[in-house]
């Protein structure tokens, strides 16, 4: 992940009351400042989970190295960043916000590439008041 202190992560729970890990960034500041970044993109992995409805391990070392290629991708280009992550309830979901939805899909296919074909759901909706982010944000004041 990033530098110490730039992410936490928060329990919570779906609504069926399963755990959910909930790792947030913190250091987005001058994205949300910048108007163009206004598309919220989640990228959502259906899995079958185990009994808390976590992923097994084979399935959750493929998620990190999903994971790794997408903050490298999108670290090397900022035309997005990823801002959450949820795990649990037999789902992965990656929360990005980024300026244009064809560049975004254009990256995240070269982040991935080199990966074998990976059962990913994408859906972007208008979210220029970053309300998912800051919805998300609550968790980790639950913690604090």
């Amino acid at each position: 992940m990033a530098e110490s202190g730039q992410w936490w992560t928060a329990p919570t729970q779906s609504e069926s009351g399963r755990l959910i890990m909930v790792t947030g960034r913190g250091d987005v500041k001058k994205f949300i400042d910048n108007p163009r970044f206004n598309i919220r993109v989640t990228v959502t992995w259906r899995y079958e989970g185990d009994s808390m409805g976590m992923p097994d391990t084979p399935t959750s070392e493929l998620m990190q190295q999903a994971q790794d290629c997408l903050e490298a991708a999108f670290t090397k280009d900022p035309v997005a960043v990823m801002t959450g992550i949820y795990t649990g309830d037999d789902e992965r979901n990656w929360v990005f916000y980024t300026l244009s939805l064809n560049i975004f899909g254009r990256k995240i296919n070269e982040a991935l590439a080199e990966l074998p074909l990976l059962p990913l759901e994408i859906s972007a909706e208008n979210d220029p008041e970053w309300n998912e982010y800051k919805e998300m944000s609550e968790a980790k004041i639950n913690i604090d």
